[in-house]
């Protein structure tokens, strides 16, 4: 294969660059930035495609960040390029206090609690309802009886509230992150067109003249 890596990595070691990315995380928000700065779109609408991605990470379809950031994109007209870099605001770093602000707020304007005696971490709640639909599957085959009860609490204290709660944070973090967007890509490509036009000034002076 042409694009085969030369070096194939190891499990551990996908595992270990997915929380500490090659170069560091400091190089890598660095090369999304970049690469959102010279996205050759209207400064507004990318900033709109960046607001649509950060807004995104504050919901709990984890799995389909990049597809659910595309279509919230194509709802507010904004670059869905944008959208996609800007769903890397949730990473290792930032998922844990999105999760918990999304988490408490969410209960908060519910009315509910995370109630700790049933799986008591999220994350043990997340297993059991996986469990939950590992075993349901497999019962289609073996005639054994569903049991949905561990979904069921996950719906009701994580999923729910976690999508209730995200909604305040994640257009508030989105609207953040479009105001601070625009002027920062104005300017960039602004300076862009300026060394573009003096450039090819430069090349225009060097290049023969024609005779009439």
């Amino acid at each position: 294969m042409v694009f085969r890596r030369r070096d194939k990595r190891s499990t551990g070691r996908l595992v270990r660059e997915f929380f500490y990315p090659r170069g560091g995380w400091s190089r890598a928000a660095y090369y999304v930035s970049h690469r959102l700065r010279r996205l050759p779109d209207d400064p507004r609408r990318i900033a709109r495609g960046i607001f649509a991605g950060v807004f995104v990470t504050f919901t709990p379809f984890y799995g389909f960040h990049f597809l659910t950031a595309a279509l919230v994109a194509r709802v507010v007209n904004g670059n869905i390029l944008a959208a996609l870099l800007g769903t890397f605001f949730g990473n290792p770093l930032t998922y844990v206090p999105i999760g918990v602000v999304s988490l408490k707020t969410g209960h908060f304007l519910l009315g509910t609690e995370f109630d700790e005696t049933v799986h008591r971490s999220l994350f043990g709640k997340v297993y059991a309802a996986l469990s939950d639909v590992k075993e349901n599957l497999l019962a289609l085959f073996t005639g054994a009886p569903a049991d949905w009860s561990s979904l069921a609490v996950y719906y009701g204290e994580v999923f729910l509230p976690y999508l209730v709660g995200g909604i305040c944070p994640g257009i508030l973090t989105g609207l953040i992150a479009y105001y601070l967007s625009v002027p920062v890509i104005t300017a960039y490509q602004n300076r862009r067109k300026g060394r573009l036009k003096t450039k090819l000034a430069a090349l225009r002076k060097k290049a023969p003249r024609r005779r009439p």
